[in-house]
C-alpha cells in the first residue's frame, strides 16, 4: 500500500448505538450507524439490552463499512475503538472486537476517549467547512457530559469547566419526562421550543464559579413550578407545551454561554466550537451564531451526523493518535467512568 495515505477503521459502542467508519487521512469513505429502537419502550437506554444489540450489530455494521468504502480489510492501517467513558457492557463488544480485528489483522490498537472523539469530529474533512485554528474553546454538551474543553492541539486537551451535577442533556431528558413527551425527549422540546415564546416562564439559574456549570436546581424549579402549575390547571402542560418548552431550552442555553462567553473573554480565544449530542439542538447552534456575531468569534458547528454517536469521529481521533504512534496492546480494557 502506498504510504502517503493512513487509512483507519473507527469503531464506536459506548451507548445504544452501533457504528463503524473508515477515515482515509480525514477525508470519511464511509460511516455506518445502526441505533437499537428497543429502549423506546422503556423511556431510555436498558444496559443489558444495549450490549446484546452490539453483539448483533457488530460484525454487519463493520462489513458494511469496509464495503462501502470501497476498500478490502487488508487495507486497513490501525483500528481505533471507544474505550470510555460510556455504558461499560456497550463499550466491552467495541473494544473486544477492536482487539480481535487488530490481533488477526496484526495492525496497530488505539482506544479513543469518547469525548475527544466528539471534539475532532471537527477535523473531518467536509466541503465548504473550514476548521478552528489551535487553541480552540469547544463546548461539549451531551446526554452525560456538560464541559468547556480547552483545545490545545489534537492530542492536548484540558477541560477548564465542566457541570458539578446533572448534565445539560439530562436536563432536555428530564423535563421531556416530566411533560410525558417520548423518549428521547431532548429533541421534541427543541422542536416545540421553536413555536413557543422563550420569555414566558423564568426559571432559577444557578451562579457558579469559574466556568462550572450546574443543572439539577434548574430541574427541580422546573419540576416543581409544572407541579404547582398543574394543580392549578390539570391541562397546563399540554395548553402551554410550546412556551414551556421554549422557556425550558432559553434557561439551559443562558447558563451555557454565560460561561462560555467567560472563558473566551479571560483566555482571549475567539475560536469557539460546539460539539456532543446537544449540539444538534437548533436552539444552541443559533444562539452560537448570535452570540458569535456579537463577540466577533469564529464559530464552527459540526454537521448534524457528527454530533451524535458516530464512528467517524473515533476514527479522526484515531488518524492524529497514529501519526503520534499513541498506540495501546491488547491489555487494554473497557472503562465506564475515564479521565478526559
Amino acid at each position: 500500500m502506498a504510504n502517503n495515505h493512513t487509512i483507519i477503521l473507527g469503531i464506536e459502542s459506548s451507548c445504544d448505538d452501533t457504528s463503524a467508519a473508515i477515515i482515509k487521512n480525514s477525508t470519511i469513505l464511509s460511516n455506518v450507524i445502526a441505533g437499537q429502537a428497543v429502549h423506546e419502550n422503556y423511556g431510555g437506554v436498558v444496559p443489558e439490552l444495549a450490549s446484546r444489540a452490539h453483539q448483533q450489530n457488530i460484525i454487519p455494521v463493520v462489513d458494511a463499512a469496509i464495503r462501502q468504502a470501497g476498500i478490502t480489510a487488508d487495507e486497513i492501517d490501525a483500528i481505533a475503538f471507544t474505550r470510555g467513558p460510556g455504558l461499560l457492557g456497550s463499550l466491552v463488544v467495541g473494544t473486544s472486537f477492536a482487539k480481535a480485528f487488530a490481533l488477526a489483522k496484526k495492525i496497530p490498537l488505539i482506544d479513543v476517549n469518547h469525548m475527544h472523539g466528539h471534539v475532532l469530529a471537527h477535523f473531518i474533512d467536509q466541503e465548504q467547512q473550514s476548521k478552528p485554528q489551535f487553541p480552540f474553546l469547544c463546548l461539549t454538551v451531551s446526554g452525560g457530559h456538560t464541559q468547556i474543553v480547552l483545545v490545545k492541539s489534537p492530542l492536548q486537551m484540558e477541560i477548564i469547566g465542566s457541570t458539578i451535577d446533572d448534565a445539560a442533556g439530562e436536563a432536555f431528558d428530564k423535563t421531556a419526562k416530566i411533560l410525558g413527551l417520548p423518549y428521547p425527549g431532548g429533541p421534541l422540546i427543541d422542536k416545540y421550543a421553536q413555536l413557543g415564546n422563550e420569555n414566558r416562564f423564568e426559571f432559577a439559574k444557578p451562579n457558579m464559579p469559574n466556568y462550572d456549570f450546574s443543572f439539577s436546581g434548574l430541574k427541580t424549579s422546573i419540576l416543581y413550578f409544572l407541579q404547582k402549575q398543574t394543580k392549578l390547571d390539570p391541562t397546563f402542560m399540554e395548553t402551554e407545551l410550546h412556551d414551556i418548552c421554549a422557556s425550558v431550552q432559553k434557561s439551559i442555553l443562558d447558563i451555557l454561554f454565560v460561561k462560555l462567553q467567560k472563558a473566551s473573554q479571560d483566555l482571549n480565544i475567539k475560536e469557539i466550537a460546539i460539539a456532543g449530542g446537544v449540539s444538534a439542538n437548533s436552539g444552541l447552534r443559533k444562539k452560537l451564531q448570535e452570540v458569535g456575531a456579537q463577540q466577533g468569534w469564529n464559530v464552527f458547528i459540526p454537521k448534524f451526523e457528527f454530533c451524535t454517536d458516530n464512528a467517524a469521529m473515533i476514527a479522526m481521533a484515531g488518524y492524529f493518535m497514529y501519526h503520534e504512534k499513541a498506540f495501546t496492546d491488547q491489555r487494554v480494557s473497557a472503562q465506564a467512568r475515564m479521565d478526559f
